[in-house]
């Protein structure tokens, strides 16, 4: 039998390499412009792991670049991946209640072409990473978010895939499927109301249209915005948080970050 001793000491040797590995991901803030227009977006990285890895672009959801963006990149950065968080909307621009959010979010939605060059131009800043793969970088998207890396694919950029977090699937230019080259993972809620079944039926038919390599995975009893708590629990409401949605379609996401990249964590 371990003495109080030796089973103290195991403990403090676990809980400083626990300590160590999580001081290894380190994050800041990165200006950067598309165009003249400032954006404020947020870089972590191991720094521990050496060599080129995988990079991760992170599109945030309406409200803006928030401390969950950033959560999910330091998640990422533990994981192995270089990721960055794009500023969509531009320097000092963080809505500050739904209703301020709908309408920011609407000038992208309603002008792609913006949207477009505003996501490019965060592409171009995590490709210039020099800890980063240039020919291995992903983009997942939150609710808006989702919409912007599945603009970016139409783009044609260079990606090897995108991942799709409950997000707006519709487009204003479908034979702009036949440019993707990325694989897509879109997670989705099977009860959510507010993507229309015609505007799903119109993505599955862009994505055969471009022969895209493509999945989709609807989440039992989830509506909108299943991965974020703070918007409450309540499926009437049209967005709720759900726990088991949530906690697969990260699991989902790694799995195709795993294929992608073959071997990266």
């Amino acid at each position: 039998m371990l003495s109080l001793r030796a089973i103290f000491s195991t403990a403090v040797v676990c809980m400083l390499s626990f300590s160590s590995a999580k001081a290894a991901v380190q994050g800041h803030s990165v200006e950067y412009k598309d165009g003249d227009t400032v954006c404020e977006g947020y870089v972590a990285a191991d720094d521990s792991v050496t060599g080129l890895r995988a990079g991760i672009l992170v599109f945030h959801d309406w409200m803006g670049l928030s401390d969950h963006t950033r959560d999910i990149c330091r998640e990422l950065a533990g994981m192995g991946y270089v990721a960055f968080a794009a500023d969509v909307y531009g320097k000092g621009i963080r809505p500050a209640d739904a209703k301020a959010a709908s309408t920011e979010a609407g000038k992208y939605k309603a002008d792609r072409s913006t949207l477009r060059k505003r996501t490019e131009a965060a592409l171009a800043q995590l490709r210039a990473n020099p800890s980063v793969d240039g020919q291995k970088i992903a983009a997942i998207g939150y609710c808006f978010g989702g919409l912007c890396g599945l603009e970016l694919a139409r783009d044609g950029a260079p990606l090897s895939g995108v991942v799709s977090f409950h997000g707006a699937l519709d487009s204003t230019n479908p034979a702009d499927g036949k440019n993707i080259k990325a694989k897509l993972l879109i997670l989705h809620g099977a009860d959510d109301p507010f993507v229309k079944k015609e505007d799903i039926e119109a993505f599955q038919n862009e994505l055969r249209g471009g022969k895209v390599d493509w999945q989709m995975v609807y989440y039992a009893n989830a509506v909108h915005a299943f991965t974020q708590p703070w918007v409450g629990n309540d499926n009437s409401k049209g967005a709720a948080y759900n726990p088991e949605a949530a906690r697969r379609s990260w699991q989902a996401m790694k799995d195709f970050f795993a294929e992608l990249f073959q071997g990266a964590k």
